[in-house]
């Protein structure tokens, strides 16, 4: 079974800064563009980043433009996503998932189970 673990949230005052990750078993990350999505409860889920299967393009939400980055180390089967500069607004929970259309969805096949970024003011 396909398993997507994402690693890294937590509560974080504004102005701070986390890495989540994404580490994958059964699948190979390598073959798979890789996006991050987050939702706030009672909203839809909205696009973050991606990134292509080698690495070589990025794309990103105008909000988080220039704040975070989104990366992958296709040796260890991770995708990362630091998050610099965090807001209140940045509050969600962000889930990784394999699979996306580039640039900026629809979403793959493939989803973690998410993990929880608070941003306090």
């Amino acid at each position: 079974q396909v398993q997507l673990v994402e690693s890294g949230g937590g509560l974080v005052q504004a102005g701070g800064s986390l890495r989540l990750s994404c580490a994958a078993s059964v699948i190979t990350l390598s073959t798979y563009n890789m996006g991050w999505f987050r939702q706030v409860p009672g909203k839809a889920r909205e696009f973050v980043a991606a990134i292509s299967w080698s690495g070589g393009s990025t794309y990103y939400v105008d909000s988080v433009k220039g704040r975070f980055t989104i990366s992958r180390d296709n040796a260890k089967n991770i995708v990362y996503l630091q998050m610099n500069s965090l807001k209140p607004e940045d509050t969600a929970v962000y889930s990784c998932n394999a699979g996306v259309r580039l640039p900026r969805g629809p979403p793959g096949t493939y989803w973690g189970q998410g993990t929880r970024v608070t941003v306090s003011s």
